[in-house]
């Protein structure tokens, strides 16, 4: 089984399993053996499932500002987690790959894999809840049609997008591209970089 076969039934089984309680306070039940990388791929969608839906609830009209402060905070929290595993995976990779000698000609990549799977990882949501969209018998026939049209385009997208992580990883331990990786290095969670809040100490 190719490997973007397996993330995609990772990331399927993940979105199920949320969908079972639908709640973004639900604990994580992540049913695969510690340290394989199937465990990590669905620890990772489990992240963006959340999010997604926090994404949702602080786009009510209607909600409290307070809560929708508490949300935003939790939503940077998860971006960092999200961050964090996908550095991870890379690391994942970079182990997987280390006794590999890039060809002198080897090419670099725009993206490392990790992040490739992370799009991956959000495009299993949308063809989620695009295919519910497009199945929901609540809704006119008209928008069942275009979101059935929209649902195609993210399949055809899932597909191009397998074959290109595929192809990657291929080309990584054929030698061929030269797998670098960098720190994402965000700056609005770390208090000594974000001005907002080290000014914020400095007035103390």
């Amino acid at each position: 089984m190719k490997f973007t076969e397996t993330a995609w039934k990772v990331f399927n089984q993940s979105i199920e399993d949320y969908h079972v309680s639908d709640d973004v306070n639900a604990l994580i039940n992540n049913p695969f053996e510690k340290d394989s990388l199937e465990r990590i791929l669905y620890a990772k969608n489990w992240i963006d499932t959340v999010q997604w839906h926090l994404e949702d609830i602080i786009r009510d009209e209607n909600i409290d500002p307070a809560e929708a402060l508490q949300l935003k905070r939790t939503i940077d929290s998860s971006n960092q987690k999200r961050t964090d595993l996908v550095e991870y995976i890379d690391s994942w990779f970079l182990n997987k790959f280390e006794n590999i000698t890039p060809q002198p000609e080897a090419k670099i990549n725009t993206e490392t894999p990790a992040w490739a799977v992370d799009r991956l990882s959000i495009l299993a949501l949308k063809v989620y809840h695009m295919s519910m969209e497009a199945n929901r018998e609540s809704a006119s026939e008209e928008h069942r049609n275009n979101c059935q049209a929209k649902l195609d385009v993210l399949l055809t997208q899932k597909e191009d997008l397998s074959t290109s992580i595929d192809q990657l990883l291929a080309d990584i331990e054929n030698g061929n591209v030269k797998m670098k990786v960098y720190k994402q290095m965000k700056m609005y969670n770390d208090e000594s970089l974000n001005p907002i809040l080290y000014q914020k100490g400095q007035q103390k």
